[in-house]
């Protein structure tokens, strides 16, 4: 897979896409590389128009644009919080459900409650696992269950669960597939690394494509590394063997070479916390 390298400067915060014009990229093309594909669903407008820039003069430097374009691609939380319910396990929020999915949760009373705020959730409408689903290994079998018998509605099952908390390093209440894991709303984690590259005095972005296989964003840019984290694993070491099995970077390098920050996004369509 092709891996582009792009001027620092027509990727900045509030670059327009109708600007990159000052180069061609160069292709190099490294042993490997991989880039794990988010599953929630955005949509292309929606790619377009927050890569859209407004202003003819962008100034790199200017960081407003920047945190327009994360505002708009957190609206999830922020504009359409009334189409999706509560899912609480032991009392605990642990995701949000759109209200157009539960009805496919409906029929399988035996593994999920759907409790009207009239009836006594204290919170409203919100969706839990049967009373009867104590413990973390049956929840995963009974909601596994569930995916399969509704799998055409989830698109890409992966076979790879995902641990489903509170928040991040609280206990698991339960393991989710990973592909449902925008549906239920929960929290999912990943990580994704920049590459940078200077030459000639000038500092290049390095980007992998995405391969047109792909479920989700097929041929769209990416990071240079980047997938999801696991359950027992620190998001260093997580992404140190991404980038050994994935891009062939070895620990040697990126063991010295890893900055570490996060960053919280909510998309709708699906509410998919990441």
């Amino acid at each position: 897979m092709a891996c582009y390298r792009f001027p620092a400067t027509i990727v900045a915060p509030r670059a327009s896409r109708h600007r990159i014009r000052a180069q061609k990229p160069s292709i190099s093309h490294p042993k490997r590389l991989f880039s794990a594909a988010s599953s929630a669903r955005f949509g292309w407008d929606d790619v377009l128009r927050v890569g859209e820039g407004n202003q003819e003069d962008d100034d790199p430097s200017d960081l407003r644009g920047y945190f327009e374009k994360v505002w708009a691609c957190n609206r999830g939380s922020q504009e359409k919080q009334s189409e999706f319910v509560p899912f609480l396990v032991e009392d605990q929020i642990v995701g949000y459900i759109h209200k157009g999915f539960i009805e496919h949760l409906r029929k399988f009373q035996d593994v999920f409650t759907v409790v009207s705020g009239k009836n006594g959730c204290g919170i409203g409408d919100c969706v839990s696992l049967h009373s009867s689903l104590k413990k973390p290994d049956d929840r995963t079998r009974a909601v596994g269950h569930v995916i399969k018998c509704i799998g055409k509605l989830i698109p890409g099952i992966r076979n790879e669960l995902y641990p489903v908390t509170s928040s991040f390093g609280m206990p698991i209440f339960f393991s989710l597939e990973r592909a449902a894991a925008p549906y239920f709303g929960i929290k999912a984690y990943g990580v994704h690394m920049n590459g940078y590259v200077e030459r000639d005095g000038q500092q290049f972005l390095w980007l992998g494509k995405r391969s047109n296989m792909k479920p989700t964003f097929p041929g769209m840019l990416d990071h240079l590394v980047a997938g999801g984290l696991p359950h027992g694993i620190t998001c260093k070491e997580n992404l140190m063997k991404e980038c050994e099995e994935e891009a062939g970077i070895p620990r040697s390098i990126s063991n010295k070479n890893v900055m570490l920050m996060q960053c919280h996004l909510s998309w709708s369509n699906l509410l998919h916390r990441h």
